[in-house]
């Protein structure tokens, strides 16, 4: 059977923390497909114990720039170990974003193709550390040359004995880096993560990483949708569609598909989007059907003003979801969506209050 068509072609949602060891602190189950391991046999151990010992400086240092530089949305290309011995060390492509104190992305093998150009031309970075992996390399017109030129011109006389002479047993022999050591950094961009369940038209989300924008306690197990505001939800929406569209392989399959980029306004109190959708979707006669049966529903309910904490208690109801915020209730954010086999990654970070 031919080596291409037994390859994993899904990808992986993982967690790091911000330690030198690079710590597993979350990882969806394709991993297990990818690389062999089952979930909990890594959570908790060092990533870089995975990692090539000939790249394993490089990585160090990629981990600790990553964070110092608040980084979004870059891909490195890197060589992982399968758990099979056999299998070795395979090329992966590996997302990262820093989200406050972790670092939240993808792992998904490096297969030459129209999906490696598309992830590598959403990305913001694209860093090669396996020095085999240089034609996934991609870059943009107006990209700063990754070879500066040298201040030093190669002339004789001027840059004769700049090096220190080395024997000739020496002579092929790589300086390995040295590696970096460093405590744990503090926290950086109060950015959030949320993964969404991509095989459902609600998209309920199955992990929240903070608190910075909406409650874990709120926001799990809701549709996604439920804390866009109404008149972004549709745009949303078609954001969604295009990353799930995105995030599917040559042979069908859900996997990773680039990074797309959006902003949008978020309600941080939530709503019922699912009955809201309803409403907007049916004919007039049904409408006019619903919107009595709404006001006779609420007939009894307290006046905003006999208890003002009981309407802030409740989602926004078909009537009011439309045009019942107000801009204190709003957060305008920019987010970063990415498509994976167990999920959609989405990543906000507050713009400004609205």
């Amino acid at each position: 059977m031919d080596s291409a068509s037994t390859t994993p072609r899904v990808s992986c949602i993982a967690i790091v923390d911000f330690s030198e060891d690079v710590r597993w602190l979350f990882v969806t189950e394709s991993v297990t497909e990818l690389l062999g391991y089952e979930p909990r046999d890594i959570i908790g151990r060092p990533a870089l114990e995975l990692v090539h010992p000939e790249e394993f400086a490089a990585i160090r240092k990629l981990h600790y720039d990553t964070i110092r530089q608040d980084k979004a949305a870059v891909i490195a290309y890197l060589r992982l170990k399968h758990k099979d011995p056999f299998k070795g060390y395979l090329l992966c492509s590996v997302s990262r974003t820093v989200v406050h104190n972790v670092i939240v992305g993808s792992i998904s093998l490096a297969v030459p193709g129209p999906k490696a150009f598309q992830n590598a031309s959403t990305a913001q970075e694209v860093i090669v550390v396996t020095p085999s992996a240089t034609d996934f390399e991609f870059r943009r017109w107006g990209d700063p040359s990754p070879l500066p030129p040298s201040p030093l011109q190669m002339i004789p006389g001027i840059t004769d004995g700049l090096e220190e002479p080395r024997s000739d047993g020496d002579k092929n022999k790589p300086t390995p880096p040295p590696v970096l050591s460093f405590k744990p950094l503090p926290s950086q961009s109060s950015r959030s993560a949320f993964i969404l369940d991509r095989f459902s038209i609600h998209c309920p989300v199955q992990y929240c990483s903070n608190d910075h924008l909406l409650s874990t306690t709120t926001v799990m197990g809701r549709s996604f949708f439920d804390f866009v505001v109404p008149r972004s939800d549709k745009i949303v929406r078609s954001w969604i569609d295009v990353i799930k569209a995105w995030g599917v392989n040559e042979r069908g399959q859900p996997s990773d598909g680039g990074f797309g980029y959006g902003k949008f306004l978020l309600l941080p109190k939530g709503r019922d989007s699912r009955t809201d959708r309803m409403a907007d979707v049916s004919p007039p006669s049904r409408r006019r059907d619903l919107t009595a049966l709404t006001s006779r529903n609420h007939v009894r309910s307290p006046a905003p003003g006999a208890n003002g904490s009981t309407r802030s208690r409740l989602h926004s109801s078909p009537l009011s979801s439309s045009n019942g915020t107000t801009p204190d209730q709003e957060i305008l954010v920019d987010a970063i969506f990415s498509g994976h086999s167990d999920g959609i990654l989405v990543i906000l970070r507050a713009t400004s209050l609205r």
